[in-house]
């Protein structure tokens, strides 16, 4: 029985609809935190389980009967690591045998790194759970290509200007659907068992290379300007962008320009069985309506 968690967010459900077309609903289950959430997975056959990171019972009772937990990493950032914690002690007192955790790719583990208080829950967990006696798969999620749009902003081919710190930066960006797929993958297969993946692509691209692709896509001149930090979050201040949001587009943008998503692999093009998608491809998907 393999269970879900995050089934109602963007990867959970690619990995739950990549479960359904390989295996049989009776064999998947769910976790959701309210029954509102569970009609649709509930007429496709699936396994609806209530429980919530914050509330440890509710996690253990949901874990029962539960031989492979695919772990998709909490989105609330200040409270992240007790989640995980809960998560991880339930998993072991429920039974699970096995843990697939979605973590994330990174060169720098110490404080220095400019994304240190998002890392720092990730690499706990990672702890835990290979401290815990259940066997696992850590899944080191490269950066989504999904991103792409958020962080080079909505009205970029208005204003025809990517404006963020990253300077030269490159990252191996990958697909979030592709990486479900790998998911999937290994919680179908065998030999996984105490694995670490980096799921990454095979090419590296920085921003400029990003205007470039929507350049040629677009027929439009899309040009690329790295600012300074202090710079960058002036711009946005006077923009109105709250602070929570500055401080991540600031890391994330200071992180790449350092090189921690420029890590290359062919994890993913293995557990896939395919080349994975290309910025090209991305951007004609993503930009194809404009």
């Amino acid at each position: 029985m393999i269970l879900v968690t995050g089934a109602t967010g963007h990867l959970g459900k690619a990995v739950v609809n990549g479960l359904l077309a390989k295996t049989n609903p009776s064999e998947i289950a769910v976790l959701v935190r309210q029954e509102a959430q569970a009609k649709h997975f509930r007429d496709l056959g699936v396994d609806v389980r209530i429980g919530d990171y914050d509330h440890y019972d509710t996690l253990v009772a949901a874990f029962k009967g539960i031989d492979k937990l695919y772990f998709v990493s909490a989105s609330d950032f200040h409270n992240r690591l007790p989640q995980h914690t809960n998560v991880v002690n339930a998993a072991k007192e429920a039974g699970v045998k096995h843990i697939v955790y979605t973590s994330f790719q990174r060169v720098n583990e110490t404080e220095t790194s400019p994304i240190a208080q998002l890392a720092k829950p990730h690499l706990v967990t990672e702890q835990l759970i290979k401290a815990s006696g259940m066997t696992y798969t850590i899944l080191r999620h490269g950066l989504y290509f999904d991103t792409i749009p958020m962080f080079i902003g909505e009205n970029v081919l208005e204003t025809r200007n990517i404006y963020t710190p990253a300077g030269e930066g490159r990252t191996a960006y990958a697909l979030r659907a592709e990486q479900a797929e790998a998911g999937v993958n290994i919680l179908l297969g065998n030999g996984h068992e105490n694995k670490e993946y980096e799921l990454a692509g095979t090419e590296t691209f920085s921003y400029g290379d990003v205007a470039a692709a929507l350049s040629a896509h677009t027929q439009t001149p899309i040009t690329y300007f790295s600012p300074t930090v202090a710079e960058f979050r002036q711009a946005l201040e006077q923009a109105n962008v709250p602070e929570i949001y500055i401080g991540l587009f600031a890391g994330f943008s200071t992180a790449i320009k350092e090189g921690e998503f420029a890590k290359t692999s062919t994890d993913l093009e293995q557990l896939i069985g395919r080349k994975p998608s290309t910025l090209r491809e991305f951007i004609t998907k993503a930009y194809s309506q404009n």
